[in-house]
C-alpha cells in the first residue's frame, strides 16, 4: 500500500460530529459557525473572527479592509514571498492591486524584515504598499514581531503552522484539506486586539454564501479539540525524521526561534521537507518504486508557476525542494519507511 504524502487527520470523532450536523439537518451556516468561532477563540486568544468558505475568501476581506483604510486612490500593491500560494494572484488581480515579490534565504522558506526591506526600497516610485502578507511557509515561523517595526500592516497566514502567536493586524487560518488544521474547506480570519478587530466587524453581516457552512464547522471544532494530540504525534515522527536527515547530504531548513511566537524551539511540525542537491524528478520517481509519494514542496506556490522575476533564491528552492509524508495517521511502519528513505535518495 503506498504512503501518500498528504492525508488529512479524520478519525471516528470528526465522522461523527459530521454526521449529527447532517441528521439534525443543519449544514448551512449556524449555530456550528458560531461554536467554531468560540472554539478556535479559546485556543488562539484573538478578539474577532469571522469563519469563512476559503482562504482566499478571508485574504480578500482583509486586503479590502485595508485598501479601504488607505484611502481609494490607485497603484496601490501588496509586498508577498513568491513561495506564497499561487491563489494570492487570483485575490489580488480581483481587487487591483499589484504584487510585489520578495525572496527569502537559502536555508529559511518565510520573508525576513531585511529581504522585505530590500525589497521596498527598490519599488515603483508611483506604487503605495498597503499590506504585507506573511505567509509561513510549510510550517516555519517568520520573525513576525521585527517585520511589523517596518509600519506597514502585516496579514498572517498561519495555516501551516497553527501553534504560532501571531502579530499582524490579521491573522487568516486556513481549513483546507492540505492545511495543519482541516474543515475539509475554509478558513477563520482573525484580528487579536480590539482596535483591528473593528475593521472585521464591518463584514459581520456578510451573505451566508461566504461563510462556513456548519458541516464544515463540525468537523474543525473536533479538529482544535484534537489539535494537541496531533501536534505530539507530528513531533515524534518529525524527531524521527531529523535524526534520519543528518544522514544525507541533502539539507534541511534551519528553524528560527522567535520566542513565543514559535510556540516550540523547533517549530510546528506541519512538514518534513529537504532541499536537494540532486534532482527532484530523480528522487520522486526512486520514492515511488518504494511506494512512497514525494512531492515538489512548492509546487502549488506563486514560484512554481514559473521563475518569478527578482527572486532567484525561491526560484532555486522551487525546483529542488522535496516533501516527505509526515501526518499523525502514519503507523510506526511508515515512519520507519519514510525516515529509511530519507537516508537514501539518490
Amino acid at each position: 500500500m503506498k504512503i501518500e504524502v498528504y492525508s488529512p487527520t479524520i478519525r471516528r470523532k470528526e465522522m461523527d460530529a459530521v454526521l449529527t450536523a447532517m441528521v439534525e439537518e443543519k449544514i448551512g451556516p449556524g449555530e456550528r459557525n458560531r461554536l467554531l468561532i468560540q472554539t478556535a477563540k479559546e485556543h488562539l486568544k484573538f478578539d474577532f473572527s469571522l469563519a469563512l468558505r476559503s482562504p482566499a475568501v478571508a485574504l480578500h476581506l482583509a486586503l479590502k479592509a485595508l485598501k479601504a483604510q488607505s484611502g481609494q486612490d490607485s497603484n496601490k500593491a501588496v509586498v508577498i514571498s513568491a513561495l506564497s500560494p499561487r491563489y494570492y494572484l487570483q485575490v489580488l488581480e480581483e481587487l487591483q492591486l499589484t504584487p510585489i515579490y520578495c525572496d527569502v534565504t537559502q536555508d529559511f522558506p518565510c520573508m525576513n524584515r531585511e529581504g522585505i526591506e530590500n525589497t521596498i526600497a527598490k519599488k515603483p516610485s508611483d506604487l503605495e504598499i498597503i499590506a504585507i502578507v506573511l505567509h509561513h511557509t510549510l510550517g516555519y515561523i517568520p520573525d513576525s514581531a521585527s517585520i511589523i517595526e517596518i509600519g506597514i500592516p502585516v496579514i498572517e497566514d498561519i495555516s501551516q503552522s497553527y501553534k504560532a502567536v501571531c502579530y499582524g493586524v490579521f491573522c487568516i487560518l486556513g481549513l483546507e484539506e492540505r492545511d495543519a488544521l482541516t474543515a475539509g474547506g475554509g478558513a477563520l480570519l482573525f484580528a487579536m486586539n480590539r482596535k483591528d478587530g473593528m475593521l472585521l466587524r464591518n463584514y459581520t453581516g456578510i451573505a451566508d454564501e461566504y461563510c462556513l457552512p456548519d458541516i464544515n464547522a463540525a468537523l474543525a471544532i473536533v479538529q482544535f479539540k484534537e489539535m494537541q494530540r496531533n501536534l505530539e504525534r507530528r513531533k515524534e515522527i518529525a524527531h524521527v525524521y531529523k535524526q534520519s536527515s543528518l544522514r544525507t547530504r541533502h539539507k534541511n531548513f534551519i528553524v528560527r526561534n522567535y520566542g513565543e511566537a514559535s510556540g516550540d524551539e523547533e517549530g510546528n511540525y506541519y512538514s518534513f521537507s529537504l532541499v536537494l542537491e540532486t534532482g527532484l524528478k530523480d528522487v520522486i520517481a526512486y520514492a515511488k518504486r518504494k511506494d512512497i509519494i514525494l512531492e515538489n514542496a512548492f509546487e502549488r506556490s506563486i514560484a512554481g508557476l514559473g521563475p518569478c522575476k527578482d527572486c532567484p533564491i525561491s526560484n532555486s528552492l522551487a525546483l529542488r525542494t522535496v516533501l516527505f509524508p509526515m501526518y499523525p495517521r502514519l503507523s510506526s511502519k511508515d515512519v520507519e519507511s519514510v525516515s529509511r528513505l530519507i537516508t537514501t535518495p539518490p
